[in-house]
């Protein structure tokens, strides 16, 4: 199963890395796409993450390298002539490029935002949706 994994999602796993999250990352079940910049949206977080979750910067920059190697990232160029559907369709404008590059790829949104729910272009899971469908 294909799904677009946004950041929150990430941050979720990040802070706490022995959870349920963190497991459906890394199952073999779920083919995980994002946007090239969720990389830098989570470096821009790096601060509170480590807070949070008590890693260490080398543990950070470890769980970045892997995490680069099971989720696909596309460059914004992939997705751009999606860009202005989207705008119309998602609820939150820092929204617009996970449902930009899900309506190219033609697969649901992993989010725990449930206004991203509100609109009826895009499929939205949440974590506890994917649970149940993996079961």
């Amino acid at each position: 199963m294909e799904f677009i994994i946004d950041a929150n999602i990430l941050m979720s796993a990040l802070i706490a890395r022995e959870g349920r999250t963190y497991d459906l990352i890394f199952t073999e079940r779920l083919k995980l796409f994002s946007v090239d910049k969720l990389l830098q949206e989570l470096e821009k977080h790096r601060p509170e993450i480590l807070a949070k979750s008590g890693l260490s910067e080398y543990e950070f920059d470890v769980f970045l390298a892997i995490i680069s190697a099971k989720i696909e990232f596309v460059p914004y160029s992939e997705f751009e002539k999606f860009v202005p559907e989207a705008e119309k369709s998602s609820p939150d404008p820092n929204d617009t490029e996970y449902f930009a590059l899900a309506l190219k790829l033609n697969c649901g949104i992993w989010s725990n935002d449930k206004k991203l729910k509100t609109q009826n272009k895009v499929k939205v899971y949440s974590t506890e949706d994917l649970i149940k469908i993996l079961q």
